[in-house]
């Protein structure tokens, strides 16, 4: 019998961002488990202007992507030749990667005019960035998906009250493992200058306002009254003006303790600075799910989250990381206060991350995912 094939339409790498590296590693995974999956690329999802430098060149060559499927999401006639590659490949099934409502169209027509089955990967239901044309890209979402799969319960619960008659497979976000080499702690501190006793947390990934980074530079001034030594190193893509955020670093006099490294961090940088860090904080206001989370158990460091969205269901509280009781800095605050009461042995910690790993392996999401594949090819 010959293998399942699925067009897997997805961003993908040289592209930057979560959502490209959680979709090579997921074919990777299908194609482990003897799936036949035929990548479906995006070349580019916004103009340059706005999506400032998407692509990392550094690796060109290992591009997924090719001339034969020249996929831009703004030029709506590329989709066309997209859909006649899509024909000519005959997949099973189509899988398709959603995280805003401006896929919808396209999505829709690939369903239409296949006419392949498609199963939607979710990994949100509803833009970060709310838009006024985001129910009507919901109500088309649920015209054209066959099914669903969700990186979360709160996800899963937002699909099925919105389209109870669609099929859904609630599943989890897996480990990311670091890409290169962790660095001793030492080393890290001292490329960074970095003192190497003082507690440091790390904000990490794009800077959007739905992630907080606000909140913690409010909470700043209560944790270094508790820890004056307390470092807080932000890395990351700012979709706003970063200047912003000097200013309201500087209001807060708090300029000594932050230090700040704005733009794309490559995958070696990347190393560095969670080598150098104690903790990472996700100081969300709301969430689906976070890839940055997952990283950092992949660096077996603890996170200190927010109660926002699905956030809640990647820790284990004292375990696995620390949870605030609401979105405010006050609350922050103290959840940060609660960690550093234990950061001298994070011994039992580490261990508790090397279990939730386990738990959420790429080869376990692998295995539900392409079951669930099967069955809606088949399903009449």
């Amino acid at each position: 019998m010959k293998p399942l094939r699925i067009a897997f339409i997805t961003p993908f790498y040289p592209l930057k961002g979560g959502i490209a590296r959680f979709s090579g590693l997921f074919k990777n995974a299908l194609r482990a488990r003897g799936y036949d999956v035929v990548p479906v690329a995006f070349q580019a999802l916004y103009p340059e202007f706005i999506s400032k430098g998407a692509v990392d060149g550094a690796k060109i060559l290992d591009a997924v992507y090719s001339a034969e499927i020249p996929l831009v999401l703004y030029n709506p006639f590329s989709w066309f030749q997209a859909i006649r590659y899509i024909k000519l490949m005959k997949p099973d099934i189509l899988l398709a990667a959603y995280w805003t409502g401006l896929l919808a169209p396209l999505y829709y027509m690939m369903r239409r005019l296949t006419g392949i089955k498609m199963v939607v990967l979710l990994h949100n239901f509803s833009s970060h960035e709310s838009f006024f044309f985001d129910p009507f890209m919901r109500r088309l979402l649920a015209a054209f998906a066959d099914g669903f799969l969700t990186l979360s319960n709160a996800v899963s619960q937002e699909v099925k009250a919105a389209v109870p008659e669609t099929h859904v497979l609630p599943l989890f976000h897996p480990t990311y493992e670091p890409e290169k080499e962790i660095p001793s702690r030492r080393y890290a501190r001292r490329e960074l200058n970095l003192d190497e006793g003082c507690p440091v947390l790390l904000f990490f990934g794009y800077v959007r306002a739905y992630k907080g980074l606000d909140i913690i530079l409010r909470s700043m001034p209560a944790i270094l009254q508790k820890e004056p030594s307390l470092r807080l190193v932000v890395a990351g893509q700012f979709i706003d003006d970063h200047y912003i955020t000097k200013r309201l670093i500087q209001q807060l006099g708090i300029g000594s303790s932050v230090d700040m490294y704005p733009g794309y961090v490559s995958s070696e940088r990347s190393a560095l600075l969670f080598g150098a860090a104690d903790a990472v904080v996700l100081p969300y206001r709301h969430a689906t799910q976070s890839g940055v989370v997952q990283l950092s158990y992949g660096y077996k460091l603890p996170v200190i989250v927010t109660p926002a969205g699905a956030l809640p269901e990647m820790v284990r509280h004292g375990e696995t990381g620390w949870i605030a009781r609401d979105c405010t800095p006050e609350a922050f605050a103290t959840a940060v206060g609660e960690f550093l009461e234990t950061r001298k042995d994070l011994t039992a910690v580490r261990s508790a991350i090397e279990t939730f790993r386990k738990d959420y392996s790429w080869e376990d999401f692998a295995a539900a995912a392409g079951s669930f594949l099967e069955q809606e090819s088949f399903r009449r």
